[in-house]
Parts: structure tokens; C-alpha cells; sequence
């Protein structure tokens, strides 16, 4: 960043490459001070490109539904088919579930409500907290508004309905905490997905030798090849999906031509008349025939729908139109192809219901069909496991997950990640579940209430964006909630009648997991209100180092901390121990804001602690929840370079606030020009000093100093709130990663700092 002074009336800089005047600069440190003007502007897309992205999309986001038909009328009719027209009827209540739920919910409306291009539960948490205050953590800076990423583009017209809401979210705790706990339910039933679409996806996939040669493999060894597939699925995680990357289209490419070709292939050849399965009277027809029966089926008509979820929370690796395209032009008519086809053949083959998928392939395709729908089934569960990921890289950004390391697999792609301890958690999860589950029939059981309750969060969400940042007309509002969200409450209604049949199991993930991201996000909120409580003032910052100047070492020194409105108290406790400072003291805040990146030119915001002789400076490192840290290159130059911007752009800001208060007259012109100089050289020698030593303390030494805080619950605590504080969180986190080795920090210039919270 560059500054020079122009001979102008009005005084012009040039900040960032951008030509500013001195009156349009505002009192946001280290941000682009114009970043406010930027919306956020993206360049238009060529179609070459979004159809590169198509095509890619085809091989991430559609692995686990693609593979739907390998499972889903042996899941509808567990008991074998009663009536010959309740193949129609089954057939209608897949085609209006795909094209309600995936198709028109998805693809057409929840991809708009991307997070600046990032989609899942916890992007439109984010997105909700950006617009309202329902956010728990108060962290939120002023300037944090001013990020180009979060803008919200919003009509100008403000509705009623809509500040009406919003008030009442921000003034009711209760529905804060209810919308944190929903996301946090949302969030484990996808990592329960995880767990749950590796076993059924590749126990499916196996099957197909228990068709070719019933009598040679029993139920024992086909349980057995998963579980080695499944070892091996989790073993090369560590190696990252870009090795493997460029095949997974291909691949999911070629299964859809062999499903919706097999499919045509049937429907012509076993009975066309099963395109009136499009008529919706065969549902209605269906429930009468077979009421009860029929209500408990619909646990298998879920299992069509099968990773449509991902459709929204891999969006941000591709573009809403690249994968509207993909979904509309391949995806969807293969599986509705498939599935008519499968009707076709089960109309005169009604027997083989259990197997149908296998059972309904052409004689010489059966072998490489099979080999295909194995490596589909990998893909679908490499696409979930990574998405379980992803989903822990968000959920810790925002202090909702203990520390654990994240490994970025790849220097081109950024979303493709690797947690090492989560991996190995997923890979025991899914070995013991498969060996307990055995079949595809009592998984389906377990798997349906994860993807149900996900999607049925999702819609509650979407409501309340369509309702506050939309502005939508209250009446397609209602006309969502009685269509998709009536359907769905129904689907999660049938679902959780298998509860005592393996339902029980997602449930169980989540409440794990929910328990483990409550415990850890309370503690973080309160030892951030208790460092907030106890935080030290400006004034006796400079007591303190007042007291210690004839003890200032040459370096720099940077105290980390979670607190963003002030001085945390752990600094008087280590000037206490230690009577010796730093000449340059920085104290960091690292801060994750509810959008998904950060540019890095906006990332670091500066507050000086007066008087300015002391050189002690507070700074703000914000991260979006997909930011990736300390990657870009080592933390302490970029935040040294940063500092020496904000020390240029505070200088040119005294420098026109002195301008700005001085009164010309005709007279004095001369007398005016000559002071203005003065002032200039003032500043500007004023400016290269405080950078010289800044640098000459970069130069000798920086030492970081992270804060180790003993957390303990309060006297008079409840017993509840004990084990909570001393024993469940201070378990999670004397076993789980520090943050000094989260953030890199190099163990030859880090000093920890010890200090009991009592909370």
C-alpha cells in the first residue's frame, strides 16, 4: 500500500492500487477503505466453463442419490409385493418425490440460498446470523459489515412481516439457542449420513456377487468384502481426492448411461404402459389399498432421495448453474429411466423385488454394470465422507467443534480436506455398523431418519430466509410449507416408525455429536464472556507498560486471544510473572465471521493503543468458515505487513483530519500552504519511524504467546454445569489437539502462558 500526497485542494491517496480523496476515507483501519462500495461483484462465467463444472459436479455431488436404484424398491417392499398395482403406485411416489424434493426444492430454490457460492446447514446459519444479531458469540464488529463478502443484496423495499421477525429473533434468547441447537442437529445428522452411506452404498454394491452365485457367497462374506472395501475406502484418505479426482466423472458419467440405458431397455421391452405411473391417482389408489402398509413404505420411497442434500452443501465447489445443468440434463432423466425401467420388469417379474436392480440387467452387461456400481459406491461415499469434512472445518471455524487438525490435501482445490482423527472414527463407525446391520434392508431403516430430519431443517431455515432477506410474497411461502414441507413431515413421520428398527441409530450419532459441539461451544462462549467481564482498559495497558519500560526487550510480541472488544486479562497475569516486555506488542484476535472467506486484502483489522509511543497494537484476524489458515504464506510477515499498511493509513488519516480543521482565508493562503507542509513532514516523519521499528522488532525476534486457560466451573456451581465444565470439556480438550498446533504456531518462539478460569 502505497500513499502519495497530491497538490489538490482536496488531497488524493492511492490505497490498494485505488485512487481515494482524503474526505471519502473512513476510520476502518486495515480494511479497504472502500470495501464498503464493493459488492461483491462476480465476473460473468463463460458457458465453456459452466459446463466444465457441470461435468465435474456429476462425479461429486451425485454419487450417493445416483446409486439410489441399486436399493430402493427392495426397501419399499421388504416383505415382497401384494398387488401387482402397487408397483404403479410405488413407481408415482418416486417420480413426484425426485422431482419435488431434489429437482424443484433444491435445484431450483434452496441453491439460491448459497452463502456467497457455499451451501449446508451451517451456510444458511451463517447467512441468518449475518442479516439478524441471533448469533451468540458477541464478537461482531462494526466494521465486520464492511467485508465486500458480506454484503447482502436486498431489495429496497423492507417489509413488516420481515423486520418483524427479525426483531423477534433478536430479542428472544430462547430462539437463538433454538436456531444454534437446529443447526448444530443439522450438522450431526449429515456427519450421521457420513457413517451410514459408506455400509449401504457398498453393501448394495456387493450384493450384486450374492446374484451371480447365491450358493458361493453367503451373507457372512459378502458382509466381509464391504468391510475390506470399506478399510480401504478410509486408508487412502490420508492420500486426498485429487489423485482420483479427474475419474470420478468419468465414472458416475458411465453409470448413468448404463441405468438409463438398461432402463429404456426394460421399459420397452417388459411393459411401456407404466408411464401412467405419472398419473398421482395410483398414490392416491396405493394409501387406500394398502393405508397402513402403505404409510410405513414411504421409508423406502425416501431412500430415492438419497443425498440430496449434497446437492446444496457441495455447491460451493462448482456454481448453482453448473449444477442445476448437471442435475436437469443428466442426472435427472437417467433415474427417472431407471426407475421406469425397474417398474417395467418387476410388472412381470414380481419375484425378484429383492434384487430387482441386479436381477434386471441384460445378461452380457451384467459383469461390467457390476464392477461400475462398485466404484460408484465408493464414489458416493468418498463424496459423503468428504463432505463430513467439510462440514467439521465449518463447525470448528465457528466454535461449535474441538480442535482437531485439518490437512488440505491439495494446492489446486481447496475444498478437498483431510482430518485425520475424524477419518478414523468415521472408518470404526462404518466396520462396526455394517457388522451389525448385515443388509441393506435394515440399514435403509437407519439411513432414511438422517436424510429426512436434514432436509426438514433445511426447509425450516429456507422459510425464514425467504421470509427476512427475500422478502418473498407471503403466499409462495405458504404454498411451500403445504407442498414441500407437508411431504416432508409426512416422509419423517413414516421414517420414525422404524425407530426400534435401527432408526434409533442416527439419532444415537447425533446426540454424540450434538453433545460434544453443546458442551464445547458453551465453554467457548462462557470463557469468551468471562474474558469480556475481565478484559483490561486502554489506560491500564499503559500503566502496565509504563512499569515495565526499563525492562522492554527488542522484538515483537503476539498474545493470542478470543477476545475482540479489548485486552484479555491473561496479559496482566503474564506481566505479573514475567516484568518484561516486547517493544512492539500485538494482541490477536483470531475471528471467524458467518460467511464463508474472507479476502485476504480485508482480513487483518488494527486499533492502536494510545499513547502511540508505546507500540502496542490490537488486531482482528478474520477468517470465513472455508478460509484456510496460515497457508497463503507464514502469519507473522503477513501481519507485519499489514500492521506497516495500517500505520501508513493512520498517518494519511491524521493527516487530513488536521487539514480538514484548519480555516483558509484569501490572506493567509501562503501562511496556510507553508503549515501544511510542516504538518506533512511532521507525519510523514512520524509514519517511517513507527514502521522502522516495527520492522527492526520484526527483524531481532518474534516470540507468540498463547494463552493456556485452566477452565473450572464457579463455586456454587450445579452439578450439572460441574460436569459439564471440569469434566466433559476439560476431557475433550486435554485429547484433542491445542491451538497452538492448530494454528502452527513454531514451538522454538511460543511461551504458553498458564491461568485458571473460574466460570
Amino acid at each position: 500500500m502505497s500513499s502519495n500526497v497530491r497538490n489538490q485542494e482536496v488531497p488524493r491517496y492511492q490505497l490498494n492500487g485505488k485512487e481515494l480523496s482524503g474526505n471519502s476515507l473512513k476510520r476502518y483501519d486495515s480494511l479497504d477503505l472502500e470495501s464498503s462500495k464493493v459488492p461483491g461483484t462476480k465476473k460473468a462465467v463463460e458457458w465453456t466453463v459452466i459446463l466444465k463444472l457441470a461435468f465435474q459436479s456429476i462425479g461429486v455431488v451425485y454419487g450417493d442419490i445416483g446409486t439410489s436404484p441399486l436399493y430402493v424398491f427392495a426397501s419399499i417392499f421388504p416383505n415382497g409385493v401384494t398387488y401387482h398395482e402397487d408397483i404403479l403406485g410405488a413407481l408415482s411416489l418416486i417420480f413426484y418425490t425426485i422431482t419435488l424434493i431434489p429437482l424443484i426444492k433444491y435445484v431450483f430454490i434452496v441453491l439460491r440460498a448459497n452463502d456467497n457460492g457455499d451451501g449446508g446447514t451451517f451456510a444458511l446459519y451463517s447467512l441468518i446470523c449475518r442479516y439478524s444479531k441471533v448469533g451468540l458469540i458477541p464478537s461482531q464488529q462494526p466494521e465486520d459489515k464492511d467485508v465486500s463478502n458480506f454484503k447482502i443484496d436486498l431489495p429496497d423495499r423492507r417489509t413488516r412481516r420481515a423486520s418483524k421477525l427479525k426483531s423477534n429473533l433478536e430479542s428472544s434468547n430462547f430462539a437463538k439457542f433454538v436456531l444454534l441447537i437446529a443447526t448444530m442437529l443439522g450438522t450431526s445428522m449429515v456427519i450421521g449420513d457420513g457413517i451410514l452411506t459408506p455400509c449401504i452404498s457398498v453393501l448394495s454394491a456387493v450384493g450384486g456377487l450374492k446374484a451371480a452365485a447365491p450358493s458361493q457367497l453367503t451373507e457372512g462374506r459378502l458382509v466381509w468384502i464391504a468391510v475390506a472395501i470399506l478399510l480401504l475406502l478410509f486408508m487412502f484418505q490420508r492420500f486426498g481426492t485429487e489423485k482420483v479426482g479427474n475419474t470420478f466423472a468419468p465414472i458416475l458419467c458411465l453409470w448413468f448411461i448404463f441405468i438409463a440405458g438398461i432402463g429404456l431397455y426394460n421399459f420397452v421391452k417388459y411393459d411401456p404402459t407404466v408411464i401412467r405411473a405419472l398419473n398421482p391417482k395410483y398414490i392416491i389408489d396405493y394409501f387406500k389399498r394398502n393405508r397402513k402398509n402403505a404409510w410405513i413404505s414411504l421409508g423406502g420411497v425416501v431412500m430415492c432421495i438419497t443425498g440430496g442434500e449434497a446437492l446444496f452443501a457441495d455447491v460451493g465447489h462448482f456454481s448453482v448453474r453448473s449444477v442445476q445443468i448437471s442435475m436437469c440434463c443428466v442426472t435427472y432423466p437417467a433415474l427417472i429411466l431407471a426407475y421406469l425401467g425397474q417398474a417395467a420388469f418387476l410388472r412381470k417379474n414380481i419375484d425378484d423385488v429383492a434384487d430387482t436392480f441386479y436381477k434386471s440387467i441384460p445378461n452380457g452387461l451384467y459383469w461390467p454394470v457390476f464392477a461400475v456400481a462398485v466404484l460408484a459406491a465408493i464414489i458416493a461415499s468418498q463424496a459423503l465422507i468428504s463432505g463430513t469434512f467439510a462440514i467439521i472445518q465449518q463447525s470448528l471455524a465457528l466454535g461449535c467443534f474441538p480442535h482437531v487438525k485439518i490437512v488440505h490435501t491439495s494446492t489446486k482445490y481447496h475444498g478437498q480436506i483431510y482430518i485425520p482423527e475424524v477419518n478414523n472414527l468415521l472408518m470404526i463407525s462404518c466396520v462396526v455398523v455394517t457388522l451389525a446391520f448385515r443388509t441393506t434392508e435394515k440399514l435403509s431403516n437407519a439411513y432414511g431418519i438422517a436424510v429426512v430430519f436434514v432436509m426438514t431443517l433445511t426447509s425450516g431455515f429456507l422459510v425464514l430466509v425467504m421470509i427476512m432477506i427475500w422478502k418473498t410474497h407471503i403466499l409462495f411461502v405458504i404454498m411451500y410449507v403445504l407442498i414441500i414441507g407437508s411431504i416432508e413431515l409426512i416422509y419423517l413421520s413414516s421414517v420414525l416408525y422404524k425407530f426400534t428398527q435401527g432408526g434409533y441409530l442416527p439419532l444415537a450419532f447425533a446426540m454424540f455429536l450434538m453433545f460434544i459441539m453443546y458442551v464445547w461451544n458453551y465453554v467457548y462462549r462462557k470463557k469468551y464472556h468471562f474474558e469480556l467481564e475481565h478484559k483490561i482498559s486502554p489506560l491500564k495497558v499503559k500503566e502496565t507498560v509504563d512499569e515495565t519500560n526499563s525492562h522492554r526487550l527488542p522484538g515483537l510480541a503476539i498474545f493470542y486471544s478470543e477476545l475482540v472488544h479489548g485486552i484479555p486479562p491473561i496479559f496482566k497475569h503474564y506481566v505479573e510473572n514475567v516484568p518484561a516486555l516486547q517493544s512492539v506488542l500485538v494482541f490477536v484476535s483470531v475471528k471467524s465471521l458467518p460467511i464463508s472467506k474472507v479476502p485476504i486484502e480485508e482480513r487483518f483489522l488494527f486499533r492502536r493503543v494510545k499513547p502511540s509511543d508505546v507500540y502496542v497494537f490490537r488486531c482482528a484476524v478474520r477468517y470465513g468458515y472455508n478460509d484456510v489458515r496460515n497457508e497463503e504464506e507464514p502469519f507473522e510477515r503477513l501481519l507485519v505487513e499489514r500492521l506497516k499498511e495500517f500505520i501508513r493509513d493512520e498517518s494519511i488519516l491524521s493527516l487530513n483530519a488536521t487539514k480538514s480543521n484548519k480555516v483558509s482565508t484569501e490572506q493567509s493562503v501562503n501562511v496556510e500552504l507553508e503549515s501544511d507542509c510542516e504538518i506533512q513532514e511532521v507525519e510523514m516523519s512520524s509514519m517511517e519511524r513507527d514502521i522502522q521499528v516495527v520492522e527492526r522488532a520484526y527483524s531481532v525476534g518474534v516470540v507468540h504467546l498463547v494463552g493456556e486457560q485452566d477452565v473450572i466451573a464457579s463455586k456454587g456451581s450445579n452439578i450439572v454445569k460441574r460436569v459439564v465444565i471440569d469434566y466433559a470439556f476439560n476431557f475433550l480438550k486435554r485429547n484433542l489437539r491445542q491451538s497452538s498446533k492448530v494454528f502452527d504456531i513454531p514451538h522454538k518462539r511460543m511461551l504458553k502462558v498458564g491461568m485458571i478460569y473460574e466460570i
